[in-house]
């Protein structure tokens, strides 16, 4: 599909950009030669993409009408990649809400196209009867095709590339349970579909006709159970054979907590995965190759698809995950920085240490933290922080890393997201655990005499009422065994680290390797 009209290139608005779809999918419109605009509620998560300084950058809320229809003038199709799922009770609400205002906003502005990935409902079940979830996509697919504005609405059932929320789920339910008790869902028919496809659809619809607007069933050439997909997975890893026995008494919500336990995706976002397994979801037509035709390889099969995304894994080249995005209910306010700050108590930690071992040596460490790297503190406090947040329906610490070695602003690092990064100096994380007020953890390094450097940590932390009070008192008596230890033993590991050879020819493979958003 090429970008270029009779005028010069088109542009796309992408809502979602800091998602796992979304992150995908701009480069792949910028490499078919579309202009993009990317309408986000932070702009800095934008920041360190590989692509950023490609695209135009718009700050908003899907949810406000002004600044929708600022990001909207001059586009010719815009995407729909965003959702309110997890931020309440009332999150149907604000999905009905913000497809409204979308709509509107589009058909005002002239808007050519909308390009909208929603979920596979299953065929003859009444929609009272689908998980939220589901319902709540459904509902969005029809307020758009209702705006007056050329719609295509794409269904999908469960996506797998690297990084994915489902090809997670399945990936550790798989490698970490040789012997599994689990749920009926594992019976249910499913048509999953290789992320790679997904975005090819969503690239190749901005060329659909003015007078198509419709929904789309997409999925992969096979139809597996879940049990197949398991087996297949364990099959393509190089893994035994697993044992499934599935049991009738493990719910939706049951189950969602099974898998928050043995995988890194928490409860609030394992229930709608799995409440969408309750019923078949299986393709009940694929006119979408009327428009928008496979090439030779494709759709890809489900082991291919587990393949690539696993050799991604192993090649720490994923460019997106499902945490991408950042959780619904976690803190987004930011670090208050007026030296003045009025906003209540901001209670803090500071620690400080020389380390001998040059700079660089000391943020190699500092930015490596977190993940298989571990926090060099008290390994069995940090663990048990982690489960506690985890029975408190947080995201606990097995969220790890996006990439081994490198860090860019959004991404998710356990239970703490990057939200500044001044590489060589600076790393600010923000927590997103379970805590009755907001978190920060800073890590700085400076440069000292004879080839030293200086390392200070400063913890942050502003409590909301009583119950932030008697935390922050209740915790601050570990502060010098936890907090403490790390900034020590951060300072060790870079001390120990070998100094790099002095060559002006060196570079960092890592800024350059290619990453291509495909699996």
């Amino acid at each position: 599909m090429n970008g270029t009209g009779a005028t010069g290139p088109r542009t796309c608005l992408v809502t979602g950009a800091s998602g796992y779809i979304g992150g995908r999918l701009v480069p792949e419109l910028l490499d078919a030669g579309y202009r993009v605009r990317c309408l986000v509620r932070t702009p800095p998560k934008l920041r360190d993409q590989p692509w950023a300084g490609r695209v135009e950058v718009v700050p908003g809320d899907v949810t406000d009408a002004d600044s929708v229809a600022a990001a909207m003038a001059g586009v010719d199709v815009a995407y729909y990649l965003v959702h309110a799922l997890g931020t309440g009770r009332d999150f149907e609400r604000t999905d009905r809400q913000a497809a409204r205002v979308f709509g509107e906003q589009a058909r005002r502005a002239g808007v050519g196209r909308l390009i909208y990935l929603g979920g596979l409902t299953p065929a003859d079940v009444p929609e009272r009867e689908l998980s939220p979830h589901l319902r709540s996509r459904a509902e969005v697919g029809r307020i758009l095709l209702d705006s007056g504005v050329p719609t295509a609405v794409l269904r999908a059932a469960v996506i797998i590339g690297s990084g994915s929320a489902s090809f997670e789920m399945l990936r550790y339910l798989t490698e970490r349970l040789p012997v599994m008790v689990t749920p009926r869902w594992v019976r249910t028919r499913i048509q999953p579909i290789a992320v790679r496809d997904v975005l090819r659809v969503l690239v190749g619809c901005t060329g659909l006709p003015p007078d198509v607007s419709r929904a789309f069933d997409i999925g992969g050439p096979e139809v597996l159970t879940y049990v197949e997909m398991m087996q297949r997975y364990a099959a393509v890893a190089g893994l035994p054979r697993r044992l499934i026995v599935p049991v009738p008494v493990l719910t939706p919500g049951l189950s969602s907590h099974w898998v928050g336990l043995v995988t890194p995706v928490p409860a609030a976002i394992a229930r709608p995965l799995t409440e969408s397994l309750r019923h078949e979801v299986v393709c009940r037509e694929r006119d979408i190759e009327r428009y928008v035709p496979s090439p030779p390889g494709h759709p890809v099969g489900f082991d291919r698809a587990v393949s690539l995304a696993l050799q991604r894994v192993r090649d720490a080249q994923v460019v997106t995950r499902w945490s991408s995005a950042a959780l619904p209910g976690a803190p987004s306010d930011p670090l208050p920085t007026d030296p003045e700050w009025a906003g209540g108590s901001l209670y803090t930690d500071v620690r400080e240490r020389h380390a001998e071992a040059t700079p660089d040596a000391l943020w190699e460490v500092v930015e490596g933290i977190g993940g298989e790297n571990g926090w060099y503190s008290f390994p069995l406090a940090w663990a048990v922080r982690g489960r506690l947040d985890r029975l408190a329906g947080g995201v606990g610490l097995r969220r790890g890393r996006r990439d081994a070695r490198r860090l860019r602003v959004g991404d998710s690092l356990d239970f703490w997201r990057v939200e500044e990064i001044d590489r060589g100096r600076l790393l600010r994380l923000r927590a997103e655990m379970r805590l009755p007020g907001l978190a920060w953890l800073e890590m700085y390094v400076d440069e000292e005499g004879a080839g030293g450097a200086h390392y200070r940590q400063r913890a942050l932390f502003h409590p909301h009422g009583l119950l932030g009070q008697l935390y922050w008192w209740s915790v601050s008596p570990f502060h010098a065994v936890v907090f403490g230890g790390m900034a020590r033993n951060i300072v060790r590991a870079a001390e120990r680290t070998p100094a790099a050879p002095d060559s002006t020819d060196s570079t960092d493979s890592t800024d350059h390797r290619p990453a291509r958003p495909e699996s």
